[in-house]
Formats: structure tokens, sequence, C-alpha cells
């Protein structure tokens, strides 16, 4: 087994000029990973895959999307509403990455943005997909009550009341809360996400991605049953409509399996890259 080599950071180029900060990790050689967080996230929501064991045996990639983290951000409603944008951001990272079909997670909005990439680039640069608590349609009778009640807050003109929906929203993605710094770095980090992403991605068009999930033939799909952000009729559905895709319920984990199972995590995602 190869020793993880020390993380490396480095900026990709946007279809539209814009720069994405990325940041690659994990072992000499092993399967392609690429990391892509949820809504208000940042590469660092992956902390514990990135210098946990997933990278004692995988290389992994983690990139801020726009309008996260150390990316570009637009202060333009119209940056963020076109799904090919975000197609197309992937896409840039896949090339950046140096992988060979590598294995795409998609946390929350991620998993949309898995999506948003394989109708647009087809599945030829890809070797599967590991959807994690994801949305893969945007629709209210999918999401849970957390995401819900916090569509609005989030992107309130009001500051009092967006950064009180930050930390709430984010409280709500964990069903045993993470320790103070990390809840502390996290809220960081969702605090600098502009309003006008959270304006946008609510009326992102997500129809006709049922085809795409329909014709992955390596797909994992990971939920946490103390989830309050999708509903599990948001992955079940996949399972319908794809027959090869597999389901792995988390007990006791919320809408971030990986934080709260990272163990369980780490090992299922490795296997499931080798595989």
């Amino acid at each position: 087994m190869s020793l993880p080599a020390a993380a490396t950071h480095f900026t990709v180029r946007t279809a539209d000029g814009l720069t994405l900060a990325a940041s690659r990790h994990g072992a000499a050689e092993g399967p392609g990973i690429i990391l892509i967080h949820g809504l208000g996230q940042s590469r660092l929501s992956w902390m514990r895959q990135t210098a946990g064991t997933l990278a004692e045996t995988c290389r992994i990639v983690s990139y801020d999307l726009r309008g996260h983290g150390d990316s570009s951000k637009p202060a333009d409603v119209a940056a963020y509403a076109d799904p090919a944008l975000w197609a197309d951001d992937l896409h840039a990272v896949i090339e950046a990455s140096g992988f060979a079909r590598p294995i795409l997670v998609g946390w929350s909005l991620g998993g949309l943005i898995a999506g948003f990439y394989l109708r647009k680039y087809g599945q030829d640069r890809v070797g599967g997909v590991n959807l994690v608590g994801a949305v893969t349609k945007l629709a209210p009778d999918l999401l849970g009550q957390a995401a819900l009640a916090h569509v609005d807050l989030l992107g309130s003109a009001d500051l009092g009341v967006r950064s009180a929906a930050y930390a709430t929203f984010l409280a709500a993605c964990f069903a045993t809360p993470p320790d103070d710094a990390d809840f502390r770095r996290m809220l960081v980090f969702n605090g600098m996400v502009p309003r006008e992403v959270q304006l946008a991605v609510p009326k992102l068009d997500s129809e006709g991605l049922d085809e795409v999930w329909a014709a992955i033939p390596k797909l994992l799909v990971t939920w946490g049953d103390q989830e309050r952000h999708t509903r599990l009729e948001m992955s079940q559905r996949v399972l319908d409509l794809n027959p090869a895709a597999r389901l792995s319920i988390f007990e006791g984990a919320a809408h971030a399996p990986f934080y709260e199972r990272p163990e369980r995590f780490n090992r299922e995602l490795a296997a499931f890259a080798r595989g």
C-alpha cells in the first residue's frame, strides 16, 4: 500500500472565466475519486475522507463549487442559474485531475451537479457515481422538512435572518452535533456563500435527469436514516429507475454520513471505487 501524499492545492479555470479552488489528496496510486460538496459547504467538508483511511488507498480531488469556499463568487444570480455552468465546472475539474474515469461522489446539491455533468457530457469519462443524501430532482415532495424550511430564509435580504438560517441549516445536517471546532469551521464557510447562490439553486432545472440516473452502470446510493434534508423517496426513486444501483443506509446518521460514520463510509467508498 502506498502512503498518502501531502495535500496539494491548485486552481481550475472554468469555461466562463471563473476560478475554482481544488485540492489533491491521497495515495500515489489507486482509484481516482472526485468529491462534490453540497449547498453552502466547501471542500473542507470532506476532512474525514481526505485525511482519513480513504486517502490511504485512493487518489482524491475535492473542490469548492462556484460561489463557495475559495472559488470565485460573482454577485450575479445568472452566474449560478444555468445547470450547464455547474456541469462545465465539474468537467473542468475532471480534466484537471488527470484521473481516468474517476468515481464522482455527489453530496446533496453535489448529486444534482453530477447529474448535470452526465446529462451534458455523458458517461465516458466517469467510472461510477456515489450519491450521498443527494438531490436527484428538485421537487418539494422529495425534499425533507429542514430543506423546505430554509429555502426562503437562506435567500433572505435580511442579513440577520440569513445568518441565523446558516446555523440551523447546518445543524440539521447531523444527527449528532459535530465537535465545536468543526462546527465553527463549517459555519464560517457556510457564511461565505453569496446570497445569489441561495436564490439561484432552488430554481435550477432538474428535468431530464431521470434518464441519466437510469443509465449509470455503476451506482451507489448512500442515505442516513435520520436525514432531514432529503426524504428516503429521493434516494429510493433512483433504485427504481436503475436496477443496477445499490442502496446503503447509515443508521443513526443524518445528511452527512461521511462525517458521522467516516470509517464505514470510507470503507464502502474505497471498495466501490476498486470494484
